[in-house]
């Protein structure tokens, strides 16, 4: 009898321990979401998410150009962590639009924009990037959907440069991905905000020497940091959908945004050259 008790017991310890321990594991960080990834999983044209989209009308909004926010169908895994991107000089929302769906199927809430003008520089486009996050969080019709603490940037070119400012004028953000970004300003030592910089070795725009080679350098020395230097790329690669571009910056918005040290396989140990990347810089391992 004494032989049958302890056998129950140890069966009710087995069964308590299968099904809290994936509740004490979303307690560690409650903001993972999706299964664990796999190489495959960040290189596919798209996640595990459903996504759904709506546009939002540039006279509905104020500071910035209105756009489009991209974002999982599903409400079952609660909030999710957001960003906003912003397109380069003279061009418009259509030319970053396929980070959106492709980020947002993944577990977040994409918001690509459209500026005030074509023609404005980084400074006014980080200020629009905030604007546009302000949106998001607190009027936006998915604003239930987002955690506002939990928020980054991206932009191409000007846009890049943008987000640069935007990481600058609120260290609160998570993460921020200037992509092949352009700014007459070189020097970031107060920008505390995770950064990815990605640069073409065949920019002539904004050529890596001169633009995201010193933004990356002048970074702190104790920030989580990377420079991703694409191969065989042009200033424009960013505008097409990138597979390379894609993969890095889901791993970096998912370990700095999400918290989620699961994509730390990603970025550390650093990835080596290849065909599709000319050279990666970074610090490792990641502090935050």
């Amino acid at each position: 009898m004494k032989r049958h008790l302890a056998a129950a017991a140890a069966a009710a310890v087995c069964c308590v321990t299968l099904f809290t321990a994936p509740g004490a594991q979303a307690a560690d960080n409650p903001y993972e979401r999706g299964p664990a990834p796999t190489t495959s999983s960040i290189e596919a044209a798209r996640g595990v998410y459903a996504v759904s989209d709506t546009s939002v009308s540039s006279l509905a909004v104020t500071g910035f150009g209105g756009g489009t926010i991209y974002y999982p169908t599903s409400t079952a895994d609660g909030t999710f962590g957001a960003v906003v991107i912003s397109p380069g000089f003279t061009a418009y929302e259509s030319s970053i639009a396929w980070l959106g769906p492709r980020l947002a199927s993944q577990g977040f809430v994409v918001f690509t924009i459209d500026t005030l003008t074509t023609m404005d520089q980084p400074a006014s486009r980080g200020r629009q990037l905030l604007a546009a996050l302000d949106y998001l969080t607190q009027r936006s019709a998915v604003r239930g959907r987002v955690d506002s603490t939990r928020l980054g940037v991206m932009g191409h070119s000007m846009g890049g440069g943008g987000a640069l400012e935007a990481a600058k004028t609120r260290p609160s953000l998570q993460a921020a991905i200037p992509l092949t970004g352009w700014n007459t300003d070189k020097t970031w030592p107060e920008i505390k905000t995770p950064t990815l910089v990605v640069g073409a070795d065949g920019d002539t725009v904004a050529p890596v020497a001169s633009h995201s080679e010193p933004f990356y350098e002048s970074l702190p020395g104790s920030l989580d940091k990377a420079y991703l230097e694409l191969n065989n790329a042009s200033h424009f690669t960013p505008n097409t959908s990138d597979t390379t571009i894609a993969k890095y910056s889901i791993s970096w918005l998912k370990r700095f945004i999400d918290n989620d040290t699961r994509y730390e396989q990603f970025l550390c140990p650093l990835p080596r050259p290849s065909l599709t990347i000319e050279e990666y810089r970074g610090t490792c391992p990641h502090t935050s």
